[in-house]
């Protein structure tokens, strides 16, 4: 049986998970410019108050910035926006030629995803190698669609079936 202290091995193993792909947004922590972040670690927690959680890895050059914003945005991205996932995993100022707007936050919202939950961080916890950011959603968006799903290091979709 492998080994959980081997991060490679418990890494692969993880990824036989598959799950959808976000991007969260926010400002700078200096109130500077827009920032992203392509995220998988995205889940519900309550409907009533309406919270959602996702976590920042310690080790990403935003992580200053996400684990300060008293506001971010999770879009949850459709089959075809793989290029837009690839554009914020290694490098979250990669907003030049997107089409996206402010919030009253100031948080960048983008155009074109199959939902998008604004909101205010209500709490974090450390949590290992990552910070659990958890926020209460202000407001939401939906689209029709099918998600852009990933497992294994690829992307794929969702195909509904039995």
């Amino acid at each position: 049986m492998p080994d959980p202290a081997n991060p490679r091995l418990f890494r692969s193993a993880l990824g036989r998970f598959a799950t959808g792909v976000t991007v969260v947004t926010a400002r700078e922590a200096d109130g500077g410019g827009p920032v992203g972040i392509t995220a998988n670690s995205f889940a519900s927690v309550s409907l009533d108050p309406p919270l959602v959680l996702w976590s920042a890895a310690r080790s990403s050059m935003r992580h200053a910035h996400f684990s300060a914003a008293p506001a971010f945005a999770i879009h949850v991205l459709a089959a075809g926006q793989a290029d837009l996932s690839d554009r914020f995993t290694r490098d979250g100022s990669r907003f030049e030629g997107l089409d996206y707007s402010l919030n009253a936050d100031g948080v960048p919202l983008l155009e074109g995803t199959l939902a998008r939950f604004e909101c205010r961080t209500e709490a974090r916890h450390e949590g290992g190698d990552h910070t659990i950011i958890i926020g209460l959603v202000t407001r939401f968006t939906l689209a029709d669609g099918e998600p852009l799903v990933f497992a294994q290091g690829q992307y794929g979709r969702f195909v509904p079936g039995r």
